[in-house]
């Protein structure tokens, strides 16, 4: 159950409020059930079947009565998956089943605008989900745990917040599909290598002349870790993070930029219950971003100002280079 006051999105002038676009409060609870069964036909082929239902209440108390209001969700999502092996410490298997992501809390009791007073459909609190994959696990290699996945996936809609508005809009149906490589190695008993790997290909589903593709969605994203555990009181790890371009509108003409970034942490237990950890974030000061987006703005007059609005990036910087100390203590 999340109970969140005061939402806001305010018009701002030098760091200071000068209007309200919209205020809210909302209540957002929900409550799931499962049950499955495993049967192990023979010694190298089980099944698993399942089914989870979920049901969601969404309450939203806003400074624009007509978007107050409340709405009840539900939905029952089964799943299957079959698994072959194993054979020399590797097993092969096969999911399929059906799920969900839930929308905004005030998007599903909105009608209207809060900016422009214009009237908005309510948008579904749960929106449906199907699945697959196909893939590999193995622990063949002495100390290598390993995994390969091949997937697919299709929303019914993706979700868009209008920031500048407040609002929120179901868009269109969407396909992805991907490639995950996931690697666990201990090669020394001080020493842990962990390394994965994603590709993704994320497009709408349907047919629209401004482009099929899908804002915001990268198209890979990697990391490896390096890890030195128990050197006595030390231990050290080091990560490099790797994320993708991705495209920033439809029609793929605007990407945003690709980003690796490297982080640091070196840890002492000065008795055996108390830790000091030292985290070094972005450790090489890189300048990249968190988020990018894409959307027509205008610079204030006079000069440098802009006189018509433009349609440029903007974007959320990262973190520059960051510290963190850490005392945990056990009792």
């Amino acid at each position: 159950h999340d109970v969140i006051n005061g939402i806001g999105l305010y018009r701002t002038e030098n760091r200071e409020r000068f209007r309200t676009i919209r205020e809210d409060d909302v209540y957002e609870a929900s409550v799931g059930v499962f049950a499955d069964t495993s049967i192990h036909w023979n010694s190298w082929f089980r099944t698993n079947v399942g089914v989870r239902g979920d049901l969601f209440h969404f309450d939203t108390s806003s400074d624009t009565p007509a978007n107050s209001g409340d709405d009840l969700a539900g939905i029952v999502s089964p799943k299957v998956s079959a698994i072959f092996g194993p054979w020399k410490e590797t097993e092969l298997y096969l999911n399929f089943g059906t799920g969900f992501h839930s929308n905004d809390a005030r998007g599903t009791t909105a009608t209207v605008d809060p900016k422009t007073g214009d009237p908005v459909d309510k948008v579904p609190g749960l929106v449906a989900a199907r699945g697959m994959e196909l893939g590999a696990r193995t622990e063949w290699i002495p100390g290598l745990q390993s995994s390969l996945a091949l997937w697919k996936l299709d929303f019914d809609s993706e979700l868009v917040y209008v920031g500048d508005a407040g609002a929120t809009e179901a868009n269109r149906p969407s396909t992805r599909r991907g490639l995950e490589w996931n690697n666990r190695y201990i090669p020394l008993p001080w020493l842990l290598v962990d390394a994965d790997l994603a590709w993704t290909h994320a497009r709408f589903s349907d047919s629209d002349p401004v482009g099929d593709r899908i804002p915001n969605a990268v198209d890979k994203v990697a990391s490896i870790a390096f890890t030195a555990r128990d050197l006595g009181p030390w231990s050290a790890s080091i990560q490099w993070r790797y994320l993708g371009s991705g495209a920033l509108i439809e029609d793929n003409s605007v990407r945003s930029n690709s980003s690796l970034t490297t982080n640091l942490r070196v840890s002492r237990k000065l008795t055996p219950k108390t830790e000091l950890t030292l985290d070094v974030f972005n450790l090489f000061d890189r300048k990249v971003n968190d988020i990018e987006y894409f959307y027509e703005s205008r610079l204030p007059l006079p000069a440098p100002g802009e006189v018509v609005p433009v349609a440029d990036k903007h974007v959320h910087p990262a973190e520059p280079r960051t510290l963190r100390l850490t005392l945990r203590m056990g009792f």
